[in-house]
Protein backbone atom coordinates (compact mmCIF):
# COMPACT_ATOMS: atom_id res chain seq x y z
CA UNK A 1 0.00 0.00 0.00
CA UNK A 2 0.84 3.44 -0.72
CA UNK A 3 2.18 5.56 2.56
CA UNK A 4 0.36 8.52 0.38
CA UNK A 5 -2.89 6.82 0.70
CA UNK A 6 -5.37 7.06 3.62
CA UNK A 7 -5.05 3.90 4.29
CA UNK A 8 -1.42 3.67 3.59
CA UNK A 9 -1.62 6.65 6.36
CA UNK A 10 -3.14 4.82 9.20
CA UNK A 11 -1.11 1.95 8.63
CA UNK A 12 1.78 4.23 9.52
CA UNK A 13 0.28 5.71 12.29
CA UNK A 14 -1.22 2.55 13.57
CA UNK A 15 2.79 1.23 13.72
CA UNK A 16 3.72 4.27 15.66
CA UNK A 17 1.08 4.19 18.21
CA UNK A 18 2.10 0.40 18.24
CA UNK A 19 5.77 1.12 19.27
CA UNK A 20 4.89 4.30 21.38
CA UNK A 21 2.67 2.14 23.63
CA UNK A 22 5.77 -0.55 23.80
CA UNK A 23 7.90 2.18 24.96
CA UNK A 24 5.69 3.47 27.28
CA UNK A 25 4.87 -0.01 28.77
CA UNK A 26 9.25 -1.32 28.84
CA UNK A 27 9.17 3.07 30.74
CA UNK A 28 6.81 1.80 33.38
CA UNK A 29 8.18 -1.70 33.69
CA UNK A 30 11.46 0.05 33.90
CA UNK A 31 10.66 2.13 36.57
CA UNK A 32 9.08 -0.15 38.76
CA UNK A 33 11.77 -2.56 38.51
CA UNK A 34 14.25 0.72 39.71
CA UNK A 35 11.75 1.98 42.32
CA UNK A 36 11.99 -1.93 44.18
CA UNK A 37 15.41 -1.91 43.69
CA UNK A 38 15.78 1.60 45.17
CA UNK A 39 13.59 0.51 47.77
CA UNK A 40 15.47 -2.58 48.74
CA UNK A 41 19.05 -0.93 48.98
CA UNK A 42 17.72 2.37 50.72
CA UNK A 43 16.22 -0.10 53.47
CA UNK A 44 19.29 -2.14 53.11
CA UNK A 45 21.34 1.25 53.66
CA UNK A 46 19.79 2.54 56.95
CA UNK A 47 17.98 0.97 59.65
CA UNK A 48 14.29 1.35 59.79
CA UNK A 49 12.20 1.62 62.47
CA UNK A 50 11.37 -1.53 64.56
CA UNK A 51 8.82 -1.95 66.70
CA UNK A 52 10.03 -4.19 69.35
CA UNK A 53 7.31 -4.08 71.88
CA UNK A 54 6.41 -7.27 71.48
CA UNK A 55 9.58 -9.03 71.23
CA UNK A 56 11.34 -11.02 74.04
CA UNK A 57 14.13 -8.06 76.22
CA UNK A 58 16.74 -10.93 75.06
CA UNK A 59 15.86 -10.76 71.12
CA UNK A 60 15.84 -7.32 71.34
CA UNK A 61 19.28 -6.87 73.00
CA UNK A 62 20.81 -9.20 70.12
CA UNK A 63 19.27 -7.26 67.23
CA UNK A 64 20.68 -4.07 68.60
CA UNK A 65 24.28 -6.07 69.02
CA UNK A 66 23.46 -7.29 65.72
CA UNK A 67 23.52 -3.42 64.23
CA UNK A 68 27.18 -2.89 65.28
CA UNK A 69 28.54 -6.19 63.33
CA UNK A 70 28.60 -6.18 59.17
CA UNK A 71 25.72 -8.49 57.39
CA UNK A 72 25.36 -9.12 53.48
CA UNK A 73 22.92 -6.64 51.48
CA UNK A 74 19.24 -7.76 52.18
CA UNK A 75 17.97 -9.15 49.16
CA UNK A 76 14.42 -8.29 49.69
CA UNK A 77 11.60 -6.58 52.53
CA UNK A 78 8.68 -8.53 53.05
CA UNK A 79 5.92 -6.20 54.95
CA UNK A 80 2.69 -7.22 56.62
CA UNK A 81 1.01 -4.06 56.84
CA UNK A 82 -2.14 -5.33 58.84
CA UNK A 83 0.09 -6.63 61.41
CA UNK A 84 2.77 -3.53 60.94
CA UNK A 85 6.00 -5.66 60.01
CA UNK A 86 8.39 -4.25 57.61
CA UNK A 87 12.02 -6.37 57.91
CA UNK A 88 14.55 -6.99 55.66
CA UNK A 89 15.51 -10.63 54.12
CA UNK A 90 18.79 -11.70 54.93
CA UNK A 91 20.23 -14.55 52.48
CA UNK A 92 20.53 -17.91 54.69
CA UNK A 93 19.29 -18.58 58.12
CA UNK A 94 22.40 -18.21 60.18
CA UNK A 95 22.10 -16.40 63.55
CA UNK A 96 23.71 -13.25 62.47
CA UNK A 97 20.81 -12.89 59.49
CA UNK A 98 17.89 -13.86 62.07
CA UNK A 99 19.38 -11.49 64.70
CA UNK A 100 18.99 -8.63 61.85
CA UNK A 101 15.97 -9.54 60.02
CA UNK A 102 15.06 -12.48 58.73
CA UNK A 103 16.26 -15.07 56.22
CA UNK A 104 15.78 -17.04 53.06
CA UNK A 105 15.69 -20.66 53.78
CA UNK A 106 18.26 -21.92 51.62
CA UNK A 107 16.99 -24.86 49.15
CA UNK A 108 13.52 -22.84 48.64
CA UNK A 109 13.17 -20.36 45.47
CA UNK A 110 14.61 -17.17 45.71
CA UNK A 111 12.41 -13.96 46.48
CA UNK A 112 11.07 -13.24 43.12
CA UNK A 113 11.14 -16.89 41.75
CA UNK A 114 8.05 -18.29 40.24
CA UNK A 115 8.23 -21.74 43.12
CA UNK A 116 8.23 -21.92 46.84
CA UNK A 117 9.75 -18.86 48.55
CA UNK A 118 10.62 -20.08 52.27
CA UNK A 119 11.89 -17.57 54.76
CA UNK A 120 12.42 -17.87 58.52
CA UNK A 121 12.13 -15.96 61.44
CA UNK A 122 12.17 -15.58 65.28
CA UNK A 123 8.81 -16.52 67.52
CA UNK A 124 10.03 -13.50 69.93
CA UNK A 125 11.07 -10.76 67.23
CA UNK A 126 10.30 -9.71 64.50
CA UNK A 127 7.68 -13.06 62.88
CA UNK A 128 6.10 -12.91 66.44
CA UNK A 129 3.18 -10.71 64.75
CA UNK A 130 2.55 -13.99 62.66
CA UNK A 131 0.75 -14.97 65.38
CA UNK A 132 -2.44 -12.26 64.28
CA UNK A 133 -1.73 -12.56 60.04
CA UNK A 134 -4.72 -14.82 59.27
CA UNK A 135 -6.47 -15.99 56.07
CA UNK A 136 -7.02 -13.39 53.06
CA UNK A 137 -4.26 -11.03 54.43
CA UNK A 138 -1.33 -10.14 52.01
CA UNK A 139 2.06 -9.75 52.08
CA UNK A 140 4.44 -7.93 49.92
CA UNK A 141 7.85 -9.26 48.76
CA UNK A 142 9.55 -6.59 47.43
CA UNK A 143 12.79 -7.36 45.47
CA UNK A 144 15.20 -5.37 42.78
CA UNK A 145 13.40 -7.04 40.43
CA UNK A 146 10.05 -6.20 41.49
CA UNK A 147 7.49 -6.63 44.26
CA UNK A 148 5.30 -9.44 44.47
CA UNK A 149 1.83 -10.05 46.39
CA UNK A 150 0.68 -12.38 47.91
CA UNK A 151 -2.13 -13.64 49.74
CA UNK A 152 -2.26 -16.00 52.87
CA UNK A 153 -4.12 -19.39 52.18
CA UNK A 154 -3.71 -21.10 55.15
CA UNK A 155 -2.03 -21.18 59.01
CA UNK A 156 -0.91 -24.41 60.62
CA UNK A 157 1.44 -25.83 62.82
CA UNK A 158 4.01 -28.84 62.35
CA UNK A 159 6.54 -30.90 63.77
CA UNK A 160 10.19 -29.42 64.10
CA UNK A 161 11.14 -32.53 61.59
CA UNK A 162 8.04 -32.42 59.14
CA UNK A 163 10.14 -30.04 56.20
CA UNK A 164 7.31 -30.94 53.37
CA UNK A 165 6.02 -27.38 53.72
CA UNK A 166 9.11 -26.14 51.92
CA UNK A 167 8.60 -28.45 48.78
CA UNK A 168 8.24 -27.38 45.46
CA UNK A 169 5.28 -25.98 44.37
CA UNK A 170 3.51 -25.19 41.47
CA UNK A 171 2.53 -22.04 41.72
CA UNK A 172 4.29 -19.37 42.64
CA UNK A 173 3.88 -19.91 46.63
CA UNK A 174 5.74 -17.78 49.91
CA UNK A 175 6.00 -19.89 53.48
CA UNK A 176 6.80 -18.51 56.25
CA UNK A 177 7.84 -20.15 58.93
CA UNK A 178 8.85 -19.64 62.90
CA UNK A 179 9.03 -21.27 66.31
CA UNK A 180 6.10 -22.30 67.89
CA UNK A 181 4.02 -21.55 70.88
CA UNK A 182 5.05 -17.26 70.31
CA UNK A 183 5.18 -16.89 74.10
CA UNK A 184 7.53 -20.38 75.26
CA UNK A 185 10.06 -20.51 77.81
CA UNK A 186 13.21 -22.53 76.50
CA UNK A 187 13.32 -23.88 72.69
CA UNK A 188 9.36 -24.11 70.89
CA UNK A 189 8.54 -27.59 70.42
CA UNK A 190 6.57 -27.22 67.58
CA UNK A 191 6.53 -24.82 64.42
CA UNK A 192 4.30 -22.38 62.92
CA UNK A 193 3.66 -21.92 59.02
CA UNK A 194 2.04 -19.25 57.16
CA UNK A 195 1.59 -20.57 53.31
CA UNK A 196 0.43 -17.68 50.71
CA UNK A 197 -0.08 -17.90 46.76
CA UNK A 198 1.27 -14.73 44.65
CA UNK A 199 -1.81 -12.96 43.48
Amino acid sequence: MHAGTPSGRLERSSWIAGFALIGIWAGLRAFGTLSSARAVEQFDAQVAHVDTSLWSESRRRHYEESLTRPSGPAIAVLRIQRVGLEVAVLEGTDELALERGVGHIDGTDAPGANGNVGIAGHRDGFFRGLKDVGAGDLIELRTPGGTSTYVVSETRIVPPEDVSVLDATTEPSLTLVTCYPFYFVGPAPQRYVVRAVRR
